[in-house]
């Protein structure tokens, strides 16, 4: 176990960074060279250099107690293993089990009678809704406490025609929770949006696009909804009158997706290759970026609002900033058509503020990358799947990246170190996936017209050590996570215990 020169300049640079220091920092950024480093920053954490000083102090009184008692240790490393948690802050262990989640392991449910183009979870609850191409989207209730299990609401997607109301035959292509949970927005095929209630009930419907819908986004406040469509028209409507508030018609081809940079403000983006900034009340875009060659597939906000990610046709995934018209960071290295990105729920604006933020994207070249946004470099390929990727979802934490291909796997990824930890495989190509609010369950839809969840347990021990005497050690045990496995090893060891004995990997001797 050693650390180089490059690494502890590093430490000093990011401590500067962090302790307020700013142009010390950049002086001392320059003359180590600190940018042509090949290491990654994202998997540095936050006051690593004091972390790595005191845990240091530990080691060395451990060394001084140790030697007090005659014992030498063969394997350092397992030494420096135990010893640098004695804080009782003691780092999770995570407990793995296969890769492979068994068929039997996974909730399938079946109603719809085609595709099942997009899901969602309620924010607040185990309700997930679905969207389909059979001009329905239904709500399954998933919540443990459900009597009746997997229960569903279907919501029908209707037209006015003769004074009756008639199945519209039209794909759902859209849908989306408010913040709270009350309400779903649906957008379809057939032009309309549609608001309702989370038992099932059709609140409102909003009509004024000419053609198809492809996206809809309620805003954060929870009192507009924002939809595009292929009529090239953006749309921010009264969430609660179901009025038009405005339509922006600043695309010259049909607009493909958009999304809120904070209530009131948004961006969208269309096969037109040109990414609009527009406000509510302002009658011409606020922000134009161009740059991209190809239809622009998708954009998103990183949660603190001020950075613009897109992907395109053209192969490239590009970084945006208002406050310049060029783009920050052109990055290429798919293969094929980007599909879809995300930001993690990491980093500044984010209830895990102090992770670092990263950005993954899915091609049709059957990879997904993530990135480090900062130094703009990819920092893994995940390479497991076969087909193209069609959906990318990080957990609520961040820890985690679940990616849904057409080759009927849904893959979950540690974002840290970019192995794949659970592995799903279903009977059809997989358009979506999504996390639950708890993290701790994976939705998924299909080709097959299936909608599948599972658990993705995690299972964490904490072990302290209390004291060491000769060669006996005292632990603290704690476990913690979700799932019946958690419950399980709980109740078999209790939820907290000690353990007393000799720890053999330490080969000590008098």
């Amino acid at each position: 176990m050693s650390i180089t020169s490059d690494e502890v300049n590093f430490l000093v640079y990011r401590y500067l960074q962090e302790s307020g220091f700013s142009h010390s920092a950049f002086t001392f950024g320059i003359e180590s060279h600190i940018s042509q480093s090949n290491i990654n920053g994202t998997l540095v954490p936050p006051a690593a250099l004091i972390s790595i000083l005191q845990k240091g102090l530990q080691y060395v009184e451990a060394e001084i107690s140790i030697n007090e008692l005659n014992v030498t240790c063969e394997q350092h490393g397992l030494l420096i293993l135990i010893f640098l948690f004695t804080d009782n802050h003691s780092k999770p262990m995570e407990i793995d089990g296969d890769v492979e989640i068994p068929p039997n392991k996974a909730t399938v449910l079946r109603g719809h009678e085609s595709e099942v183009f997009i899901c969602a979870w309620n924010p607040v609850s185990d309700l997930l809704a679905s969207g389909s191409g059979d001009s329905t989207a239904r709500i399954w209730n998933l919540n443990e406490n459900s009597n009746s299990g997997s229960t569903q609401l279907v919501l029908r997607h209707c037209i006015r025609e003769g004074g009756h109301d008639v199945p519209s035959n039209k794909d759902v292509t859209s849908l989306d929770w408010n913040s709270d949970g009350t309400l779903l927005a649906t957008g379809s095929y057939d032009g309309f949006a549609r608001i309702w209630t989370e038992d099932g009930n059709l609140a409102s419907t909003l009509g004024q696009h000419k053609g198809p819908i492809f996206a809809l986004k309620w805003n954060k406040k929870g009192n507009y909804i924002l939809s595009a469509g292929v009529d090239k028209t953006t749309i921010i409507w009264d969430a609660h009158t179901g009025e038009a508030k405005q339509q922006f018609p600043f695309h010259s081809a049909p607009a493909l997706d958009v999304d809120w940079q904070n209530n009131t403000t948004f961006a969208s983006c269309s096969t037109d290759m040109c990414i609009h900034v527009c406000r509510l009340g302002c009658d011409r875009p606020v922000k134009t970026f161009q740059g991209h060659t190809n239809e622009v597939n998708a954009i998103k906000w990183d949660p603190s609002g001020m950075l613009l990610a897109s992907c395109s046709d053209d192969m490239t995934l590009k970084i945006w900033s208002m406050k310049q018209d060029t783009c920050v960071h052109d990055l290429q290295a798919h293969s094929k058509e980007i599909y879809t990105i995300k930001w993690s729920p990491t980093g500044p604006g984010t209830s895990n503020p102090n992770s670092n933020i990263m950005l993954a994207s899915a091609s049709f070249d059957s990879t997904v990358r993530l990135w480090d946004v900062d130094r703009g470099v990819c920092i893994h390929t995940l390479t497991k799947h076969q087909e193209p990727v069609y959906s990318v979802a990080f957990s609520p934490d961040g820890k985690y990246l679940a990616s849904g291909s057409f080759d009927k796997c849904v893959h979950i990824w540690n974002t840290q170190s970019g192995t794949l930890v659970h592995s799903y495989r279903g009977t059809g190509g997989i358009f979506e996936v999504c996390w639950n609010a708890r993290g701790d369950k994976v939705g998924a839809s299909a080709s097959d017209g299936s909608v599948r969840s599972f658990t993705c347990c995690k299972c964490w021990v904490e072990v302290t050590l209390l004291k060491s005497v000769n060669k006996t050690y005292v632990c603290h045990i704690a476990f913690s996570g979700h799932g019946s496995r958690c419950r399980q090893l709980q109740t078999e060891m209790s939820t907290s215990v000690e353990y007393i004995g000799t720890v053999p990997a330490l080969n000590a001797k008098r």
